[in-house]
């Protein structure tokens, strides 16, 4: 089978399993999502949306988050990892989204990495889902699962990962197959125990002809 052959077995067989895909995550605006994304790094989206409704009530826009204390916000979010970074990050991204963006989530690639605690993965999070940008964000789900079929040659980095994948999918299927990538190593391709007996995949995965 060539790549391209397994890149449209894998998608052709998550098009049918999984034809609407989301993220998990809970939000009701562009603002909601960069602070849900910022909060999600190195945490769960369970924890996230366990979070944000207080978050949200307390600071429920950006000029409000802007005028925060870090205390204040570190209270609503310590629950989460690293809540003393995401409260100054939280703030400082606000605070220039405020200043420089009229409150805006900017749709160039660049200036969302430019937000304080906004880095690649996440910037292509909110191009892909607020600006419907043709990205695919890869994180350790995406990362895992790429792999471990053989999408990817033995990635080394998140980078080579993404820059292999977008070079296979078409940019037609890319919002979707962010998503897909993510919940099938969220649900199936586990990182330790993953459930192969019930993976549509197992026939053209390399994992699995290596672990059988």
């Amino acid at each position: 089978m060539t790549k391209r052959e397994l890149y449209d077995f894998v998608l052709n067989y998550f098009e049918q399993t999984m034809p609407s895909p989301d993220t998990e995550l809970h939000y009701q605006n562009p603002y909601e999502l960069i602070v849900a994304v910022l909060l999600s790094a190195q945490c769960t989206d369970v924890r996230v949306n366990q979070i944000t409704p207080a978050f949200f009530s307390r600071f429920p826009t950006p000029e409000t988050l802007a005028k925060a204390e870090q205390s204040e916000v570190y209270e609503l979010i310590k629950s989460c990892s690293y809540p003393n970074n995401k409260a100054r990050h939280l703030i400082g991204m606000a605070r220039m989204l405020v200043e420089e963006f009229g409150g805006k989530i900017p749709e160039d690639f660049e200036q969302l990495q430019k937000l304080p605690g906004i880095g690649r993965k996440s910037a292509n999070v909110l191009a892909a889902i607020i600006h419907k940008q043709p990205r695919i964000a890869v994180d350790t789900h995406v990362f895992r699962v790429a792999n471990r079929i053989g999408l990817t040659n033995n990635s080394k980095t998140p980078f080579q990962t993404e820059q292999e994948l977008m070079k296979y999918i078409p940019e037609t299927k890319r919002l979707k197959a962010h998503h897909w990538l993510i919940l099938h190593g969220r649900y199936t391709c586990t990182a330790r125990k993953p459930k192969c007996n019930k993976c549509g995949l197992r026939q053209v995965c390399k994992y699995y002809k290596q672990n059988t």
